[in-house]
């Protein structure tokens, strides 16, 4: 992922050959689903039997196994810390440390949270690693979506990748005038000043450039616009589509019944 500035991974796969807007009903079922039910087990079996064979179909199971590690595990750490020991309902101790108890109720409240996360982010991930942001944006201002939300959202995605590759540019260009990043945490707390600034200001200088490039192209012109993107849509899709949504209303309304 370094050199490039989205998630996308160029592959031969039939995830890849799926319409945009299938994998995004597809992402939001998970999510809806993981998010609605009171099966604490669920979310679980969604990213393990759902969402990472569904990496593999794709051929991005590493990156998406190495990526939803990276991203998640310091958030874990942090969420089953906190909630172990401060959840507010816990009345079951498991351990104790100091004048501070774990809780088995806090535990549990953590790991439920946690896989609810994890389908979350892991989902959008298999979108993002297989899906070119052009052709998502093209297929969403194709079907009427504005053009200005569509850049938005487009946009949003690619934050974290552009941040990294220009990161690692900077990291790089300050290595070679002699910053040494590498050693302790307090050497490497040093070297992060001269890091973050650079990486700040490029930051705003890129938004300034992608303003003027997209007011070149009549970004805001109120013509139909065409596109050189052909995206295929089959009705087969269109049933499937139809099918997440009736399962995101499913999942919804079981939610409110059993409530």
């Amino acid at each position: 992922m370094r050199n490039r500035l989205s998630f996308y991974i160029p592959r031969q796969s039939l995830i890849h050959d799926l319409n945009p807007l299938t994998k995004l009903a597809l992402v939001f079922t998970f999510i809806i689903v993981a998010f609605s039910s009171s099966w604490y087990w669920l979310p679980t079996i969604l990213f393990f039997f759902g969402l990472v064979p569904l990496s593999f179909i794709g051929k991005v199971g590493k990156a998406f196994l190495r990526t939803t590690f990276r991203l998640l595990l310091p958030l874990f750490i942090f969420l089953f810390v906190m909630q172990s020991l401060f959840y507010p309902g816990g009345v079951t101790p498991l351990l104790s440390l100091w004048i501070f108890s774990v809780k088995l109720e806090g535990v549990q409240f953590a790991y439920l949270t946690g896989t609810r996360i994890l389908v979350m982010v892991s989902s959008f991930l298999v979108l993002l690693l297989t899906t070119h942001p052009s052709t998502l944006m093209s297929d969403l201002t194709r079907r009427g979506l504005p053009g200005a939300l569509a850049y938005i959202i487009t946009s949003t995605l690619q934050i974290i990748p552009q941040m990294q590759g220009k990161a690692n540019t900077i990291i790089d260009a300050q290595r070679s005038r002699g910053l040494d990043t590498e050693g302790n945490l307090f050497k490497r707390a040093g070297a992060l000043l001269p890091l973050v600034g650079p990486l700040v200001f490029g930051s705003l200088v890129d938004v300034e450039e992608r303003a003027i490039a997209i007011e070149a192209r009549a970004f805001n012109a109120p013509c139909k616009k065409t596109s050189l993107i052909e995206i295929s849509d089959t009705g087969f899709e269109t049933a499937l589509r139809w099918f997440f949504l009736l399962l995101m209303l499913a999942a919804i309304g079981s939610r409110i019944w059993l409530s």
